[in-house]
C-alpha cells in the first residue's frame, strides 16, 4: 500500500502577519471602491499570501507579508482602466 501523501502544514498567524493580512484587505477593498466610482469592477480581486519558508520543527514561519491580486479583465476593461489612470494622473 502506497503511504498518501501529506499536504504541507498551513501557516501559523500571528499578530504581525493578521496586521498585513488585515492592511492587504483594506487595500483591496479601498481599490475596489475607487474602480466601482469609476464605473470599473475587477472580479477576481482577492488577497494572497505567499507559501510560508521552511524553518523550525513544524516546517513553516509565519507570514510576513500579504498581497493585492488584481486578477485578470477583458481588453475593454483594461482599456477603460488606462483611461481612468491617464486622467487622474493628467488631473
Amino acid at each position: 500500500m502506497t503511504p498518501t501523501p501529506q499536504k504541507p502544514p498551513l501557516p501559523r498567524r500571528t499578530p504581525r502577519a493578521t496586521v498585513r493580512i488585515q492592511e492587504a484587505v483594506d487595500a483591496r477593498d479601498a481599490l475596489a471602491a475607487a474602480l466601482t466610482g469609476a464605473g470599473i469592477q475587477l472580479p477576481a480581486m482577492d488577497v494572497r499570501t505567499p507559501w510560508p519558508d521552511a524553518d523550525g520543527d513544524d516546517g513553516a514561519r509565519p507570514t510576513r507579508y500579504a498581497l493585492v491580486h488584481l486578477g485578470v479583465c477583458s481588453a475593454p476593461v483594461a482599456h477603460a482602466l488606462a483611461a481612468v489612470i491617464r486622467n487622474g494622473a493628467a488631473g
